[in-house]
């Protein structure tokens, strides 16, 4: 079976059988480049995405797979013309991409997230920061509430940062935009007050693990549950907002295609660890890509 995420930033591909994953790949796409301020799909992002998708396509059909499920989030949920996207995806894939809700796509995060941690660490808060949205998810052993925020780091840094390296009113407006959201979720998901384990996902939290371990090349086994304390965070945070985008990708652990919109994403990620008091952030590669992967195998066993 195949799963195949869409995302603003990136497009994802995790191939796997009943018992172990045979293939995982993200290619950087941008699908979601300037969407939140043109209220479409560009055509170049479209042509990006569709062209990695043939690429995986062949690698779909080379695993003999049967199952394929693809999604699509915040971008296509953003896009009058997503279905311009869809119809090419569709033509490729064979399937035609799912339009995920912001809650689905919680509860899917929470499901890849979770499955391989102890029960008795929880309740988790897990936090999915995309690109074009931050889901917010938190139960023990299902996901008992979910909302998503139409943050993420290409939208704040399309919206805010205009500057290399930003300006300290840049930082401020992608910080006081993720309290405003994030005085929303303590509203509307009170559980989150009893979370016990803060769990991140995604290039974001991913990049500020490889950061903090220095990591030459991207290395999954030592990423995968790293612990990354909000010291850790802030640090890294306050290097590379002084820092420009030239001096940026000479940091180990950070892709270089992901350097232009880190600090949108880090400034999600410190405000988060800052407003809700939490000290350690657990970091896990296995996330949305991983809970539809889990519903096309609940499928075919039931």
């Amino acid at each position: 079976m195949a799963a195949i995420d869409c995302g603003t930033n990136s497009t994802r591909l995790l191939i796997r059988d009943a018992t172990e994953p045979l293939a995982r790949l993200m290619t950087i796409t941008r699908l979601g480049r300037g969407v939140d301020a043109a209220g479409r799909l560009d055509d170049d992002a479209i042509e990006r995405t569709v062209s990695c998708l043939r690429g995986y396509r062949h690698l779909i059909d080379r695993h003999g797979v049967e199952k394929v499920r693809i999604a699509a989030t915040s971008a296509a949920r953003d896009a009058s013309n997503r279905d311009r996207f869809f119809d090419a995806a569709e033509a490729v894939v064979g399937v035609r991409p799912e339009l995920l809700s912001g809650h689905d796509e919680g509860c899917l995060s929470f499901a890849g997230a979770t499955a391989d941690l102890d029960p008795a660490l929880g309740p988790f808060l897990v936090v999915d920061i995309g690109g074009g949205s931050t889901e917010f998810a938190v139960g023990t052993t299902e996901c008992e509430a979910a909302m998503s925020l139409d943050i993420g780091c290409v939208r704040l840094t399309e919206k805010f940062i205009e500057h290399d390296p930003p300006r300290p009113e840049e930082l401020l407006a992608c910080q006081s935009i993720t309290e405003t959201h994030l005085d929303d979720v303590v509203r509307e998901m009170p559980a989150v007050a009893g979370a016990r384990c803060l769990v991140g996902l995604a290039g974001t939290v991913s990049a500020a693990a490889g950061i903090e371990l220095g990591l030459a090349t991207y290395d999954r086994e030592r990423i995968h549950h790293f612990v990354l304390t909000k010291d850790a965070v802030e640090d890294v945070y306050r290097t590379l907002v002084t820092e420009t985008r030239a001096e940026r990708i000479h940091n180990p652990g950070l892709e270089e295609a992901r350097a232009d919109v880190i600090i949108g994403g880090l400034s999600i990620l410190v405000k988060i660890m800052r407003y809700l008091g939490l000290d350690e952030c657990l970091v896990s590669e296995c996330d949305i890509l991983d809970g539809l992967a889990m519903s096309l195998l609940y499928d075919a066993r039931s």
